[in-house]
């Protein structure tokens, strides 16, 4: 059976704004919302982005969701906001076009894994951990020792294998060889004007220049069409929660990041 307002969303214009972190609540706000764009047949998207990154396979998972709306016929038009930067930048390539403020902080193309060595600390203060293990690799990243040189090449692969995917993505998004994007894709940061001219971003201008701009892809009036926003963010606090451990495991701590040097704590979910 059909939606109910499926002929009268045909001439709508989308809206889906992406702000603060990248994480699993991101992820899962924004794949619905996109799932909602796509059953109502929304001619077109303009995405929002105002982000400093976020973890990796929330932005894969993103990006992967807007290359299916886009095979739906959906025009998408990114709107890059004070700040879209990494997994912002992962997130936007997956749209037809970009907008971007002159002024905006972008790039910071590539990915970081940190951990704390904290072995002199707790020497210090008479703390030693007595670790039981399955495999060599099994407690890598502890705060308690320093990474022995296996360790490091192993989390140097990792990484690598990453961000020869995030060159690729953007490579494939704005229509670059992989040699052009690795060229600037060395975690700089730089503002909307220089993106252009590097060939990240097609155009200068505000949220209304991006709105302009989907209107025109998907054909629709450029004075009468107002964005409908979907997946709006619920209001709630955030923060740390008092008493969790740092320490549950590779599962809970460690995580790959697209960021733009935040600390990681924002970035949990």
């Amino acid at each position: 059976m059909p939606w109910p307002w499926r002929r009268k969303s045909r001439r709508k214009l989308a809206r889906i704004a992406i702000e603060g972190p990248i994480a699993a609540g991101t992820r899962k706000r924004v794949l619905k919302a996109l799932k909602e764009v796509e059953q109502r047949e929304c001619p077109a998207l303009l995405l929002r982005i105002d982000s400093p990154g976020g973890t990796v396979g929330d932005s894969q998972e993103i990006h992967a969701a807007l290359l299916r709306l886009r095979a739906k016929q959906c025009k998408v038009v990114a709107s890059f906001g004070n700040i879209s930067a990494s997994g912002g930048v992962y997130i936007g390539v997956a749209a037809d076009k970009i907008v971007s403020n002159p002024g905006t902080i972008t790039g910071s193309i590539g990915v970081i894994l940190r951990g704390n060595n904290l072995s002199r600390l707790l020497e210090r203060i008479g703390i030693q951990f007595e670790t039981v293990k399955s495999g060599l690799y099994k407690d890598i990243l502890s705060p308690d020792r320093a990474l022995s040189a296996g360790e490091r090449q192993l989390l140097q692969e990792l990484i690598d294998s990453s961000y020869g995917q995030f060159v690729a993505a953007v490579a494939e998004g704005r229509h670059l060889s992989e040699e052009d994007v690795r060229r600037f894709a060395d975690g700089r940061v730089f503002s909307g004007a220089q993106a252009q001219a590097l060939g990240l971003v097609d155009a200068l201008g505000d949220e209304e220049t991006a709105r302009r701009m989907a209107c025109e892809l998907a054909g629709l009036d450029l004075e009468k069409t107002k964005p409908i926003t979907f997946g709006k963010e619920k209001t709630k606090f955030g923060g740390i929660i008092p008493g969790r451990s740092l320490f549950n495991g590779v599962s809970d701590w460690i995580k790959l990041e697209f960021n733009a040097g935040q600390p990681l704590w924002l970035h949990r979910p």
